[in-house]
């Protein structure tokens, strides 16, 4: 949740740096989400929110901000693609989720936005688990959701996504569900990788 100043200015935002979809993908994962929830119960991630955290960063004062534009500048990274091929379920948070086979990419990306927000002196990502790359689709399915419930619902027809660029976002969260501002966009350099 984001606080205020007396002024009316965020003195803190809830932050992290992100992929996101094209407009065709993302119509394919909702739809995806749709037809599991319909089956299985949950709650549907809204189409515009479906993206693929790079790092979460939590709540951080708006004035760090510059400095985590700074990290965002400073990835050189190249551009890749990726291929949703795989959903998954994980119990514990009861998330629907979709992902793709390991991408030297994207593991290129992760690791020289870690080392970007160390050299910029910026706040080092919140994790919890190593890196599982994932965009999640539905939330709050029952527990007793198996492997086999899900596992139709993986279209085959999903355009590969290719990845030219990122942002650092914001997340407000309401009972409504949360909505996210993208606060500064960073391009992938050309030439893709795998």
């Amino acid at each position: 949740m984001n606080t205020m100043t007396d002024n009316g200015h965020a003195a803190t935002l809830r932050l992290f740096f992100a992929l996101w979809p094209p407009a065709g993908l993302a119509d394919g994962l909702a739809a995806m989400a749709d037809a599991a929830v319909r089956r299985c119960g949950g709650r549907i991630s809204r189409r515009e929110n479906i993206h693929l955290t790079l790092a979460f960063l939590g709540e951080r004062p708006a004035a760090a901000l510059p400095a985590l534009a700074e990290a965002g500048r400073r990835v050189a990274a190249t551009s890749f693609e990726l291929c949703i091929d795989r959903l998954g379920f994980w119990r514990h948070n009861q998330l629907l989720w979709a992902g793709c086979a390991p991408s030297s990419g994207l593991d290129a990306l992760v690791a020289q936005l870690g080392a970007a927000l160390a050299a910029a002196g910026g706040p080092a990502p919140e994790r919890q688990h190593p890196f599982k790359s994932h965009l999640t689709l539905a939330r709050k399915l029952p527990p007793a959701t198996r492997a086999a419930d899900i596992a139709g619902f993986l279209r085959a027809d999903l355009p590969t996504w290719p990845c030219t660029r990122f942002t650092l976002t914001a997340s407000c969260l309401s009972p409504a569900g949360p909505s996210y501002t993208p606060l500064a966009e960073f391009p992938l350099m050309p030439g893709f990788e795998s």
